[in-house]
């Protein structure tokens, strides 16, 4: 605990009052008169008189003493870690003869004088009186503790942190530690460490009363705490209370074995990053009252197995972090390694106990040399309050807002295919307008208030006679002529149609979808025009959302990133509120280059929805690449906070500070995404490779670590390794990690580029059988344009036409916009005689631009050899 007074300061007093005993019961069933003695940091501060109290029932002892609390004695620190200690002492009748007064212990209690340390001037509380060995009785001690003004102002208060530490358990600690029966006295282990005060003092904390364990015995969970003191009259005294040991998984713990003033502490931690705890073996020794360890002088007293763990402070580093926990080895005490390993340190703690110990006790240090590999100890190191504070969630969600203020709806603008569509309905609405004027002209008024409707003749006298005028005078002509190219420009827009149909079934289905979708529209123009008081009836969009996104990664993955954009637009145009459209469209501004316009679209998609991932990650990528390296810190922390067990967003928030050369941020950041890793393992377990890895695509440490015999990993990890070695040309290693990926009982997470890419890598290496099945998998999996395509190529490379044919059939009935598409078709029609079908499949794909030259070239020289397909002819 900080300490915040000067020396000259004045001392505040802090008062005990053992206000009542309650259940007392003492060695005899009768009344009995027993005392209360009170002890803090070492020293009596007094005895209550002597009371009697009947077996089983209460005794008001309202017995005070008082400690001043100060920097020269009991102090803060001492306030923190050490409790009164009360002990109930019975004073046993006298006997003949007997000139001495005898007395036995009842029981002791502790209390703890934390809640001083958190601003409180006074407490109640009843606590336990743990009795001493063979005392059936559980009494208990009403005590209070009151001081005249708090020990910290608020300032002090709000200032201060509170370093808690616990040495846990020891595990394979060396053999010869097992006593031989009859061949000493016990022994008990003791661990130190030295932790700041100020920048001039340290102060040791040393934990005492280490009992050795039979070995194989397991330590129970949320098992209690012990109190740093020496043994205690009453065992079950030394545990804190309401304090337990709550142990977590070890893929979340730090340590070795995974698979003063806060600016002190902070500084110390920043210079010098390992903490040595030290152990070693003593004697065990006697109690006495108040914890004191008492020996005789004339014995004398061995120290032995001097060990050392190093405890990395680094994590209490990160912000939010105020806890490490872990197992960490014990390596024989060496002043050399000690020096090496820890920057600046001198004497230490167990060698400024040693001299104390030595010099008061009469004994000797012998640092015995005992441990090997397999010792550990658990160690955890918390704080009240995190060193370096982090920013709340709210803080950042505040900021985030800053930088990206919400937006207002975006107004709608008709584009593409809904243009085409108003369009479309302005034309009927106009049409019915002009054919509402020439029948007033000929009958009249068409709607007048209370007139009887025509009978069903008079109906159809006054139809015939309408269309024979709008015939004569050519209106009809014109008003149809005037529909058509609406009609037209809604199927190349809403459609996605833009060649004729060979199949007559096909062709009369999509002229029945697009009747009922062209009288829908129709019913909406006609109710606008005639003011009919009628719900509108919706169009129903021939293409989906779900198709208009697949359409567009289709394009996208393709490299066709014109007709990608198309997509992207026409999904906005339907829906502007999705962020993840907003995404997507951005994603292909990437691939571009066009980072301003990117940038635009994950910032629409993040003022859309504060929470959206994977739009707050890219926006702090594109921030770092500008140089706004605080905006860039504030969108990855945003994203962390937003889902903490990501490890995408641990991971990037780490380069991110391997960029800044922010060591222990780094550190931090990849620690917290293999922990989450870890935890996501634990919870889904991945497929297990038995296999050894001879594979030239992996780095000497991927290679040594793919050869781990039992080594578990996913399959998404040799999927990631694919695509990594496909972006950089290296097909012969991306082939071999993505056929590793397919050999998994379980799938990928997306098996769809993978079957994409690993079929294209097959065309080129000309094994047209194994990208045809692999390309079949494919079009199983996620039939779309691009599997159909790739089968298409693959079978007629291996002269099977037919199904060639149908499978090109397939991807052009996906996207009838694909260039290559029309050019493998032509070549089929080429190679099967026909004529027309052949010239209007080339047109169509010079037409959407064909690039891939080498089809273009092997067209070119089919229609040279059979003479025709090329309407230039």
């Amino acid at each position: 605990m900080e300490q915040f007074r000067g020396v000259g300061d004045k001392a505040t007093l802090v008062k005990i009052t053992v206000l009542r005993g309650n259940n007392l019961r003492g060695n005899k069933a009768e009344s009995i008169l027993n005392y209360v003695r009170a002890e803090f940091n070492g020293i009596v501060l007094g005895d209550s008189q002597k009371l009697d109290a009947a077996v089983d029932q209460g005794v008001d002892y309202n017995f005070t003493c008082s400690f001043e609390c100060s920097d020269a004695a009991h102090t803060l620190d001492d306030m923190a870690h050490k409790p009164v200690i009360l002990t109930v002492i019975e004073v046993l009748p006298k006997e003949k003869k007997q000139k001495e007064e005898k007395t036995a212990v009842i029981g002791q209690a502790i209390v703890d004088l934390l809640p001083l340390l958190h601003g409180q001037v006074s407490f109640l509380s009843t606590v336990l009186l743990h009795p001493t060995p063979g005392s059936p009785a559980e009494p208990s001690l009403d005590v209070t503790v009151c001081v005249p003004e708090p020990l910290l102002s608020g300032v002090q208060l709000s200032d201060s942190n509170l370093l808690k530490v616990t040495v846990e358990t020891a595990y394979s600690v060396p053999e010869v530690w097992n006593p031989v029966s009859g061949s000493g006295p016990l022994s008990s282990y003791v661990a130190a460490l030295q932790v700041p005060l100020t920048a001039e003092k340290e102060q040791v904390l040393m934990f005492s009363n280490g009992l050795l364990k039979v070995g194989g015995e397991s330590e129970p969970m949320g098992r209690p705490r012990k109190w740093p003191l020496g043994p205690l009259l009453a065992p079950g005294a030394q545990f804190i209370p309401g304090v337990s040991m709550e142990g977590e998984p070890i893929e979340m713990e730090d340590g070795d074995l995974t698979s003063i003033e806060v600016l002190y502490l902070t500084r110390r931690i920043a210079e010098s990053r390992l903490w040595p705890v030290e152990v070693m073996r003593s004697p065990q020794v006697g109690a006495t009252k108040g914890g004191k360890a008492g020996k005789d002088k004339g014995d004398e007293t061995q120290l032995s197995f001097h060990g050392v763990a190093y405890v990395d402070m680094a994590p209490l580093l990160y912000p939010g972090a105020r806890r490490v926990r872990g197992a960490y080895r014990l390596y024989p005490f060496y002043d050399s390694d000690l020096l090496v390993k820890v920057k600046g340190a001198s004497t230490t703690a167990i060698q400024g106990f040693c001299r104390i110990w030595c010099c008061e006790m009469g004994g000797t240090l012998d640092l015995l040399l005992q441990y090997d590999s397999r010792t550990y100890i658990i160690i955890e190191i918390a704080l009240e309050k995190s060193l370096v504070p982090k920013r709340s969630p709210e803080e950042l969600a505040k900021r985030v807002m800053e930088l990206i203020p919400p937006r207002a709806p975006l107004p709608r603008r008709p584009a593409g295919a809904e243009r085409a569509v108003q369009e479309y309905q302005a034309q009927i609405a106009s049409v019915a307008g002009q054919v509402l004027e020439q029948y007033q002209q000929l009958f009249g008024p068409a709607f007048l208030p209370g007139e009887k409707p025509l009978d069903p003749t008079s109906q159809e006298q006054r139809k015939t006679k309408l269309l024979g005028e709008l015939n004569y005078s050519g209106k009809y002509f014109a008003f149809k002529e005037q529909i058509k190219y609406s009609v037209v420009r809604i199927v190349r827009e809403k459609m996605l149609r833009t060649e004729a149909f060979s199949d007559p079934e096909q062709l009369q289905a999509f002229l029945s979808q697009l009747y009922v979708f062209l009288v829908d529209e129709m019913h909406v123009a006609l109710n606008k025009t005639l003011s009919v008081d009628a719900q509108e009836t919706q169009p129903r969009p021939l293409v989906d959302c779900a198709q208009l996104i697949h359409f567009a990664k289709e394009a996208q993955l393709n490299g066709d990133y014109q007709l990608a954009a198309q997509y992207y637009q026409e999904q906005l145009t339907r829906d502007r509120s999705d962020p993840a459209h907003w995404f997507d469209y951005g994603v292909l501004y990437m691939l571009t280059a066009d980072y301003q316009k990117a940038e635009e679209c994950f910032h629409y998609a993040v003022s859309m929805e504060r929470t959206h991932l994977p739009s707050l990650l890219m926006c702090g990528i594109l921030a770092e690449m500008g140089g706004r390296l605080e905006e860039a810190e504030t969108f990855f922390e945003g994203a962390t906070c937003v889902d903490p067990a990501n490890v995408v967003a641990w991971t990037l928030f780490g380069l991110f500070y391997e960029g800044q050369e922010n060591s222990i941020q780094t550190e931090m950041a990849f620690l917290e995404a293999t922990k989450q890793q870890r935890a996501a393992l634990v919870v889904t377990p991945p497929c297990r490779v038995e296999t050894r890895v001879e594979s030239p695509g992996l780095g000497e440490e991927e290679q040594e670590v793919a050869n781990c015999e039992s080594f578990t990993i996913e399959p998404d990890v040799w999927a990631l390794f694919g695509h990594i070695h496909h972006l950089t040309g290296e097909f012969g290693k991306a082939q071999e990690c993505y056929e590793r990926t397919l050999d998994f009982v379980t799938d990928a997470t997306d098996t769809h580029p993978i079957y994409l890419r690993l079929g294209s890598i097959y065309l080129q290496e000309g094994e047209f059988q194994r990208a045809k099945t692999t390309y079949l998998r494919a079009c199983k999996s996620s039939p779309s344009c691009l599997t159909w395509l790739g089968l298409g190529i693959a079978c007629y490379r291996l002269g099977e036409l037919t199904e060639a044919e149908d499978a090109l059939t397939e991807a052009n009935i996906l996207n009838n916009g694909n260039a290559e598409v029309w050019g493998y078709l032509s070549l089929v029609c080429l190679q099967t005689g026909r004529r027309l079908e052949a010239e209007q499949s080339y047109k169509y794909a010079l037409q959407l631009n064909l690039q891939k030259e080498a089809v273009l070239h092997e067209i070119k020289a089919l229609q040279d050899h059979v003479g025709f397909g090329n309407p230039c002819f």
